[in-house]
């Protein structure tokens, strides 16, 4: 204990808050990973939205792949300033002085944003290579992922065939809904596209 006592003493103030700073997102981000691990989390991805604006069923399908991999969320954010903070406070505590300690903490911040956004992305590719039998869903239910535009695609994500996966998305009678709403799947409108509708039992009982 005398030992930390010491340590600290010798640090400077900014890298006091470093340390504080990194303690506390590392919180953040072991709670986030373990939540997407168990599928306990709320997606709260703020997409870089390539799909914004853009529901023409053509566009929709040259751009899946590309707007599946997004590297702007609240888990890569977190990321970048658990290992930016831990990055800045390490280099700092060894004698680096400020200006290269940022330097190097920005590409370790960014590092690991790219690889929590590549892990993300493979997880949810896993998800959807399963053996999922989409004709089972009809009637299922699930939660709007990217909002469903008026007479446009967007995405919800639901159990099927025991798989969580992520769907295109269209409202079967072409009203918009948005992001969070609980839907239920009406008809299967392609290999990985379905119809829905608002699932009022869930929505009022929200209300």
């Amino acid at each position: 204990m005398q030992n930390f006592s010491t340590f600290w003493e010798g640090l400077q103030p900014l890298n006091h808050w470093f340390f504080i700073a990194a303690a506390f997102f590392s919180v953040f981000f072991v709670w986030q990973i373990m939540m997407a691990f168990f599928g306990l989390g709320v997606d709260t991805d703020m997409d870089t939205d390539l799909e914004t604006g853009i529901h023409h069923d053509s566009v929709d399908d040259a751009t899946d792949s590309v707007a599946a991999f997004k590297l702007l969320s609240v888990r890569s954010i977190i990321a970048f300033f658990t290992l930016f903070t831990w990055a800045g406070a390490l280099y700092m505590s060894k004698g680096v002085s400020v200006t290269p300690s940022m330097g190097y903490a920005v590409i370790w911040g960014l590092g690991a944003m790219f690889m929590v956004s590549l892990l993300v992305y493979g997880m949810r590719k896993m998800t959807e290579t399963g053996n999922i039998d989409i004709n089972k869903c009809i009637g299922n239910t699930g939660n709007v992922y990217l909002d469903i535009p008026a007479n446009g695609n967007g995405e919800i994500r639901m159990l099927c065939s025991g798989i969580m996966t992520h769907l295109k998305a269209r409202s079967n009678n072409g009203t918009a809904i948005k992001t969070g709403a609980s839907v239920k799947v009406t008809k299967i409108s392609g290999p990985n596209s379905v119809e829905v509708e608002l699932d009022h039992s869930t929505n009022e009982g929200k209300g």
